[in-house]
């Protein structure tokens, strides 16, 4: 099988990339490096089959050649990161909304069946937990930046499903909650590699909000199985997914176990999120997966426990601080 990989030198493609390589399949990883790295991809080069394109998903001709010769199209291509959201909102929006438009119309070109990768962020502030795929989704206003991304991934959700419809193009949405593993940054926000990396300095763990928050950490090679069991299953088409972990736990108390597990001496600082953001930001108290469908669907294996998880994104980032040049 050939697969393309949209975002393949991003955290969850480069170890998508890496599993379907393991399985004897052919990747193409196409990447604009605006968010992912070549260092996540770095133990690939040179590998027989593995080809990297240095290029965005929105330029048209090179995903017309890279999906004619692909199989299928895993989409995970995409502004990420709250941070990032928050700040450059124009991009998020153009991204993933006009990217997505591309590998559709291309994927229906040539019949290739598409996984597309959403986010949780879609339930928005619904207090229905644990989400179901087919709950309603309560967005907040518009005047809050952060919710053009779970709009814009919304609405690629109904593109694809629509995709489905109308012209029977095999689409799967996978609907990603908190994904974490070794290779992720914290650049763009994400929580879990900022909280180790300054727990291994020593540094403050500053906490946004309240800190009683709670979120489901999934690691990234049970999130990379399901998205390769989801392309796998034929009655997973014009369908969504939850894609996660249902493990919860609270943003301080990460933060204690954190600073636990690596034995740090890092104290715990709170931020408003107006300080931290520089602008009034809407956040959700809970979210939570219901993983019923998913389960029903595919064979997925008992989950990795977060501390398993934590421990594999501890050495990741220890590696990483103590290599030459840091």
């Amino acid at each position: 099988m050939k697969a393309l990989i949209t975002g393949g030198a991003g955290f969850i493609g480069s170890h998508l990339a890496e599993r379907l390589l393991e399985q004897g399949h052919e990747v193409a990883a196409l990447d604009d490096l605006s968010t992912g790295s070549l260092d996540n991809l770095e133990h690939l080069q040179g590998h027989p089959r593995f080809h990297f394109i240095y290029d965005s998903v929105r330029n048209g001709q090179t995903m017309h050649l890279l999906g004619q010769q692909a199989d299928v199209i895993f989409h995970l291509a995409a502004a990420v990161g709250v941070q990032l959201i928050v700040d450059d909102p124009v991009h998020t929006i153009e991204t993933n909304i006009h990217g997505t438009e591309v590998v559709l119309s291309i994927a229906n070109t040539y019949r290739k069946k598409v996984l597309l990768a959403s986010t949780s962020e879609v339930y928005g502030k619904s207090e229905a937990v644990p989400f179901r795929e087919d709950d309603d989704c309560i967005l907040g206003s518009t005047r809050f930046a952060r919710w053009s991304y779970a709009c814009s991934k919304a609405i690629d959700e109904f593109l694809g499903l629509a995709y489905y419809e109308q012209y029977g193009l095999p689409v799967v949405v996978a609907r990603f909650f908190n994904t974490v593993g070794p290779r992720q940054t914290g650049r763009y926000g994400m929580v879990v590699p900022r909280f180790v990396e300054r727990a291994l300095k020593n540094e403050p763990l500053v906490i946004y909000g309240s800190g009683k928050q709670t979120r489901c950490f999934a690691c990234v090679a049970d999130v990379v199985s399901a998205c390769i069991g989801l392309m796998d299953a034929a009655q997973a088409a014009g369908r969504v997914y939850n894609v996660g972990s249902d493990e919860e736990i609270s943003i301080e108390d990460l933060a204690d176990t954190v600073i636990e597990m690596t034995g740090s001496a890092s104290a715990k600082e709170f931020l408003s999120y107006e300080q931290a953001y520089g602008k009034p930001f809407d956040d959700m108290m809970r979210r939570v997966p219901c993983l019923d469908r998913i389960r029903q669907t595919i064979d997925i294996s008992p989950p990795t426990r977060l501390e398993e998880t934590l421990r594999l994104v501890i050495d990741d980032i220890r590696r990483r601080l103590d290599a030459p040049g840091r």
